[in-house]
């Protein structure tokens, strides 16, 4: 799992950048086949946005979430990646049994 971070019209800390990535690193016992997560965090006017890029075997699943802290915006991004990888993970298992069952009759 390779973690890219990248900070728009500002200076990250480096508290700030350990804990985007210690966040981000939860994902992993969520899905082993998570390839690359692209953190990208940005002030636009008065928000805070943390839009954090998940890469998985096919797809992505992107997140965007805004609010007035940068750090409750990484938290939320990643609470909601959580949900969302979840149901992509429920979703394949689905697919492939659906597959085996129709190849079988």
């Amino acid at each position: 799992m390779r973690i890219t971070f990248t900070a728009r019209h500002f200076r990250p800390s480096e508290r700030l950048k350990e804990h985007a990535e210690n966040e981000v690193r939860r994902l992993k016992k969520y899905y082993d086949g998570i390839l690359d997560i692209e953190v990208i965090l940005d002030y636009i006017k008065q928000q805070q946005v943390a839009e954090i890029i998940v890469k998985v075997y096919g797809t992505k699943i992107p997140v965007i979430i805004r609010s007035e802290d940068m750090y409750k915006s990484i938290t939320l991004a990643v609470d909601t990646l959580e949900r969302n990888i979840v149901k992509y993970k429920e979703k394949i298992r689905h697919f492939d049994k659906e597959r085996i069952t129709e190849n079988i009759e």
